[in-house]
């Protein structure tokens, strides 16, 4: 919901993040895989109930996924290297396959912790998955069926993202939230788990729209 507001906000401060460590041996593949082992970790240290490294872990691996992107477009600007060549798409499909990695992992490593340190029901961990393998489906699928339509939604990303009440800004909230309060893990779980499945209903209703127009609408 909030996503298309921060962007040109955070786009300043993750572009100097990406000048930062725009060196040889940081590539924003690199930065993915960083992004990964950072966000595996998260759900690690949640699953045995070190909350606060789990939050640091968490912050670190959304600050990664937030700048392999501005550094590929920076390089990108420099024009391919002989090693790397044309744009094949192959970094935007690793950074997606690593973000739903993460998310799902860390969904089940505060449901573990929280049910074992605080007898939280695991029910509301489920529908956020479920919320989640919904919301996943419904873009993937549209960005698929826009690209090949020529509907494509370029707003400098890899896919064709449509927008919706749960983005990613929203998903570092409450992820950031079940960490910091996790005698709460389940009750915020459950409002995120609502909201989530809601976003994923306007979404197909919004897509569902969006394909029915002829292409350049």
């Amino acid at each position: 919901m909030f996503d298309s507001r921060l962007r040109p906000l955070l786009a300043p401060l993750l572009d100097r993040a990406a000048a930062a460590v725009d060196v040889h041996w940081i590539t924003p593949n690199r930065l993915t895989g960083v992004n990964l082992v950072l966000g595996l970790a998260s759900a690690v240290l949640a699953a045995t109930g070190s909350w606060l490294p789990a939050l640091g872990a968490w912050l670190l691996c959304r600050l990664a996924d937030g700048v392999d992107g501005p550094l590929a477009r920076r390089r990108a600007t420099r024009g391919p290297s002989p090693r790397s060549g044309a744009d094949t798409g192959q970094g935007g499909f690793w950074d997606i396959s690593a973000d739903f990695a993460v998310y799902g992992a860390t969904v089940i490593g505060v449901a573990i912790g929280a049910a074992a340190g605080y007898g939280a029901p695991w029910l509301p961990f489920l529908v956020v998955l479920f919320a989640y393998y919904l919301n996943g489906s419904v873009f993937l699928a549209f960005s698929s069926i826009a690209e090949r339509t020529g509907r494509r939604i370029d707003d400098g990303r890899s896919l064709s993202f449509l927008g919706g009440l749960a983005e990613g800004a929203e998903t570092v909230l409450v992820h950031s939230l079940w960490l910091l309060f996790p005698f709460l893990a389940w009750q915020i779980a459950a409002v995120w788990g609502a909201l989530v499945l809601l976003s994923a209903v306007h979404r197909i209703i919004a897509g569902y729209r969006a394909l029915g127009r002829p292409a350049g609408l």
